[in-house]
């Protein structure tokens, strides 16, 4: 097996618990709410969940074939004109970058981080650290990972992964934004005139 053969599952594997597992964990321990806030109903905002989670299960198919599977890897369409030894190094610098930007976020917004929106809380608005140069730093650390994977393993489903994800995120990002303006009124609408939706 080839370095990111091995090391892609470990490092996702690894990426899932911090940024979702652990940190709810942390969350529901401090507050007692449990963070993961996507229901199961069929409105646009618990749509954009039942994606994250198909996105999630399309990524380990991705990575399956290609650290276990390698044989059969090729039924994904590898973009084998993207297979370059340095843009792998990039992607997994990008992936790592992501990891470690998310989990600053995450702290930076303390007891305010949810996946998802809670519609029924007001939580306090964060505007600063990594909030005071993007209004949605853990997505767009989301954007990073996505991509990063896509560059260790470029293929038609990692491909199609990444455009989904990245329509899903702009339909979540203008969702959560519709509700911070309707919680938080003219001190968000403030906050969105001074610090650009991604950086």
């Amino acid at each position: 097996m080839s370095f990111y053969q091995i090391a892609l599952p470990i490092f996702t594997i690894v990426y899932l618990l911090q940024v979702f597992v652990i940190q709810s964990w942390i969350q529901w321990k401090k507050t007692g709410i449990k963070p993961y806030v996507f229901g199961n109903t069929d409105s646009p905002h618990d749509y954009c969940g039942k994606m994250y989670r198909l996105m999630v299960v399309g990524t380990w198919v991705s990575i399956a074939f290609y650290s276990f599977f390698p044989d059969q890897y090729n039924y994904l369409l590898p973009f084998w004109y993207l297979e370059f030894e340095w843009l792998q190094h990039l992607g997994a610098g990008l992936a790592i970058v992501s990891l470690v930007w998310i989990i600053i976020a995450q702290n930076q917004m303390a007891k305010s981080w949810r996946i998802g929106i809670d519609y029924s809380e007001t939580t306090a608005l964060k505007t600063n650290g990594l909030f005071n140069v993007s209004r949605n730093p853990i997505f767009l650390g989301v954007h990073l990972s996505y991509l990063g994977t896509f560059l260790v393993i470029p293929n038609a489903l990692s491909f199609t992964i990444l455009l989904v994800t990245y329509v899903v995120i702009q339909i979540q990002v203008r969702l959560e934004e519709e509700y911070l303006k309707s919680s938080h009124g003219k001190v968000y609408s403030d906050y969105m005139d001074k610090v650009r939706r991604w950086l």
